[in-house]
């Protein structure tokens, strides 16, 4: 009974190593539901259409004035055909820019925009990462409440091996009672994994905007992929796909967008107006009406808060310069680290898969033959089972952070390496 429970546990976990496309979907499906629901990144879309609707508004014009005058009307009488002077003036006044000025602005409001275009674009890759994280972090409870549960299983039926020899005068009543710690142990272990599953549940379902508690079942096992790209290449890949470089680069040419509107702000602005008076048909000149038309400008002569303004553009520009390069030097220190634990977790995962995990299997199924027929301590055995467990818990450790290093890169270089792309990845212009 005991021999063919312990050959499926390693037929399951040596040959059960696939996903197959539905589960894959599954993750896909979840990132794609996160994406259109999640108020976080909700509010980066919003806040990104809200400076996309200051474009027209700073290309456009001031609203023209009319106004309409009563002018020169004597105080005794206030009569319209007393005095010459007399009359209702109707006056048409629209201000104008100096050249440039208006073209500068919508492209200090298009910049902005494209900031924040940039940091919504990237918020759905770290959004992604964040679900993936949650996903992989899940599917490691369930398969080490999967293992302990089985390992609960073997150990009872040691429980009842140990009990067994000591009715009949073969074993020690010591090694019914290890036997008993070690199953409290893995109970103690077991209700440690379920708790932190209810952890690793709500995390997932609050980054899709669910309720915590809404169950998700990750599959029983994970496909093992390889990630088929260079250090370099990511680090490249970063630079050209991420779309939070777009918003640095986005950040400088805004501020050089200020320093030209800074600039022609030395220049004025013209305000062209025309009117039309009309006067009483009782005056003695019959009451002519007259037009006229003129233009004026502001004086720029306060110089001193030009140059502040002119300034303080460039001191933006040149902040802008610095902070783009520290962000550079970070998401190639955060490529480099992932892909280090990447590698590592891989190659772990890989010597505990095809090494540690087979050895510790075969070495337990040779204990518990031995212990049988009394040719090994109950110590040994026991070792036996406690090195299968922790080398099959320790596996599952080591493929999720794989993956959760695998879904850190995605994040940090702006592409996809395991599953599908984003969805709706055409928002990636930047314009």
């Amino acid at each position: 009974m005991l021999s063919k429970q312990l050959f499926m546990t390693i037929v399951l976990f040596c040959s059960c190593l696939s996903v197959a496309w539905a589960e894959q979907a599954s993750l896909d499906h979840m990132v794609a539901e996160a994406l259109s629901h999640n108020p976080e990144l909700a509010a980066a879309q919003a806040r990104w259409e809200q400076f996309k609707y200051k474009v027209p508004q700073a290309n456009s014009l001031d609203d023209p004035m009319l106004s309409f005058s009563f002018s020169n009307y004597p105080t005794d009488t206030y009569s319209s055909d007393e005095t010459p002077m007399t009359g209702n003036e109707l006056r048409l006044a629209q201000k104008f820019p100096y050249p440039g000025k208006l073209a500068a602005r919508e492209d200090l409001a298009k910049e902005k925009a494209a900031w924040y275009k940039a940091v919504y674009l990237d918020g759905r890759y770290q959004l992604a990462r964040k679900v993936k994280e949650a996903w992989y972090r899940l599917y490691f409870q369930d398969r080490a409440i999967a293992v302990v549960e089985r390992n609960l299983a073997l150990t009872d039926q040691v429980i009842r091996l140990t009990e067994t020899r000591y009715e009949v005068g073969e074993g020690l009543q010591q090694d019914v009672l290890k036997a008993q710690v070690s199953r409290s142990k893995l109970l103690d272990k077991l209700i440690q994994l379920k708790q932190q599953r209810v952890s690793a549940l709500a995390d997932l379902n609050t980054q899709l905007n669910r309720a915590t508690t809404t169950p998700v079942s990750p599959p029983e096992e994970l496909d093992w992929v390889e990630v088929d790209l260079s250090l370099e290449g990511l680090q490249e890949a970063a630079e050209s796909q991420r779309p939070i470089y777009n918003a640095y680069r986005s950040l400088a040419k805004r501020f050089q967008a200020e320093r030209r509107v800074a600039e022609l702000n030395y220049r004025p602005d013209f305000t062209f107006w025309a009117g039309y008076r009309f006067r009483d048909d009782d005056l003695p000149d019959q009451g002519t009406d007259f037009v006229s038309a003129g233009v004026s400008f502001n004086l720029p002569i306060y110089q001193a808060k030009r140059d502040a303004a002119v300034a303080e553009a460039q001191a933006g520009l040149r902040t802008a310069q610095r902070q783009f390069e520290d962000f550079r030097s970070k998401v190639h220190f955060k490529i480099h680290d992932a892909f280090s634990r990447m590698q590592q977790k891989q190659e772990q995962a890989q010597l505990y898969r095809e090494g540690l995990v087979p050895q510790a299997a075969q070495a337990f199924n040779a204990a518990m033959s031995a212990y049988q027929v009394g040719k090994v301590e109950f110590l040994t055995l026991l070792d036996a089972l406690m090195k299968l467990y922790n080398y099959e818990i320790d596996y599952y450790r080591y493929q999720s952070e794989y993956l959760r290093s695998v879904a850190s890169l995605e994040a940090e270089a702006g592409v996809a390496l395991i599953g599908a792309e984003l969805p709706g990845a055409g928002l990636d212009e930047q314009r």
